[in-house]
């Protein structure tokens, strides 16, 4: 059944996706996109809208997926019922791990933050975290982000390298460099 597959598959997300939501990426596209219950263009366009909606992505794609996939999956499973169904039981599979991981180690960290083992842990896990996120931004160059033709990966690398100087060299607000970017897809594509 898809509500086990989908709980099983966020269970492995929710234990071994440090980092937060961008290096939980690769992990998502492997355990969703590669059975088959959405496609990469899905993957995509979900991955856009949890970065717009309010909350970490990782659980807004948790939620969106676990709307998406049952209808996806099985025509038997498009009502919208399903739908929350899987969003609810996503949403919460997600989350559970790290609550009960804080729950349970957080008194131990605050005992021990002075340790060298833990600040050694720690030290071992930021290059893992680092290599997770950029792993994510490797799995976003695709077509469907930047394009099928020369001329739209060229845009599409111009955009970013112009949004990188307005923001780290001349400091201008992110949300002014937004508007500027969608304005700029909207009269290019």
């Amino acid at each position: 059944m898809i509500y086990l597959r989908l709980i099983w598959a966020y269970l492995k997300i929710g234990l071994f996706g440090f980092g937060g939501g961008y290096a939980m990426l690769a992990l998502i596209e492997r355990e969703i996109v590669g059975p088959g219950w959405i496609s990469e263009q899905m993957f995509t366009d979900i991955v856009a809208i949890s970065q717009m909606t309010p909350g970490p992505i990782g659980i807004n794609s948790a939620t969106y997926i676990g709307y998406v996939a049952p209808g996806e999956y099985s025509a038997a499973f498009s009502s919208p019922l399903f739908g929350i169904l899987g969003s609810l039981l996503c949403t919460l599979v997600v989350v559970l791990p790290s609550f009960v991981l804080v729950a349970y180690t957080s008194h131990l960290i605050r005992r021990h933050k002075d340790s060298v083992v833990v600040k050694g842990i720690f030290a071992g896990l930021r290059p893992v975290v680092v290599g997770l996120i950029a792993s994510a931004a490797l799995l976003l160059m695709n077509s469907a982000n930047f394009g099928e033709t020369n001329y739209q990966v060229l845009w599409s690398i111009a955009l970013c390298v112009a949004a990188f100087v307005m923001v780290y060299k001349l400091k201008w607000h992110p949300i002014l460099i937004i508007c500027i970017a969608g304005f700029a897809g909207w009269l290019i594509y």
